[in-house]
């Protein structure tokens, strides 16, 4: 099966080489990363865009640009699958470094603390912590990040960009993490986390840490003000409140009152 035109990746992007010294003269100035080609700048400039124009007819994911499309296809055409577990990728390189992960081979050592990787880009964000370096900067707000992606999600906090539109209802999200929760809320009965201890099921991972924090005793949240402690951060935000009288007072727009218990009900 085919899928129209195939696109190479942009390989003149300084975050997939992070260790070759190939001339990177076309900057972009939203971000400032540096490409090899005035196309590849071309092509990354798209994802700077808050609209994804260009849709998957085999599934629901959109993207920036035609080059990002035809590479995920590939997903749907098997053309890159690992032959270890059957997972599909978009791209030869991702293949390559998904099969490390069935043999364990990190080749890649960080000089500075000796922890290794399996691929460079892991080892190039993982840099960044040592160096502080955040590269990618938002135009609006200049709030800064350590990698593209993030800043991609961050600007839709400025957009007002929902791309992730659920296919049950009418209901649109921001990122692909919050449409998956959704739909396992909403759509499905499905609970694939179960507990280790008593084997309750629960539908997200999020949950099930919670919930085996009651089998461990573990009380992560501490007050600062006494030596209470708590499972849940919102046991510890009711604490404050009630014990310490910790929190911005909030208003009733009907009735005019600032309380206490008006303060849990908006923030519970």
């Amino acid at each position: 099966m085919t899928f129209g035109v195939k696109f190479e990746a942009d390989s003149g992007d300084i975050t997939e080489h992070p260790h070759d010294d190939k001339p990177r003269p076309y900057l972009c100035t939203v971000c400032g990363k540096r490409f090899t080609t005035n196309g590849h700048l071309k092509r990354h400039k798209e994802t700077h865009t808050t609209e994804k124009l260009y849709s998957c007819t085999q599934c629901e994911k959109r993207f920036y640009t035609m080059c990002s499309l035809s590479s995920h296809m590939n997903v749907h055409s098997s053309k890159y699958k690992c032959t270890e577990c059957g997972k599909c990728f978009s791209k030869k390189q991702d293949l390559g470094r998904h099969r490390r992960s069935h043999s364990g081979e990190k080749p890649l050592e960080c000089a500075v603390c000796g922890k290794r990787f399996a691929d460079s880009s892991n080892l190039a964000h993982h840099m960044r912590i040592h160096s502080g370096e955040k590269p990618h900067k938002c135009p609006t707000c200049d709030k800064a990040f350590s990698e593209s992606g993030a800043l991609n999600t961050h600007m839709r906090v400025h957009s007002g960009d929902k791309p992730y539109k659920c296919s049950l209802c009418d209901e649109s999200f921001s990122r692909s993490g919050n449409l998956e929760t959704h739909k396992r809320f909403v759509h499905s009965d499905s609970k694939p986390y179960d507990c280790y201890y008593c084997r309750k099921l629960f539908k997200t991972s999020g949950d099930l840490k919670r919930h085996v924090l009651i089998h461990t005793g573990t009380k992560p949240y501490s007050c600062r003000h006494c030596s209470e402690c708590f499972t849940r951060n919102d046991q510890l935000k009711t604490h404050l409140l009630k014990k310490h009288n910790e929190g911005t007072c909030l208003t009733c727009h009907t009735c005019y009152c600032n309380d206490v218990d008006l303060r849990l009900q908006l923030w519970g």
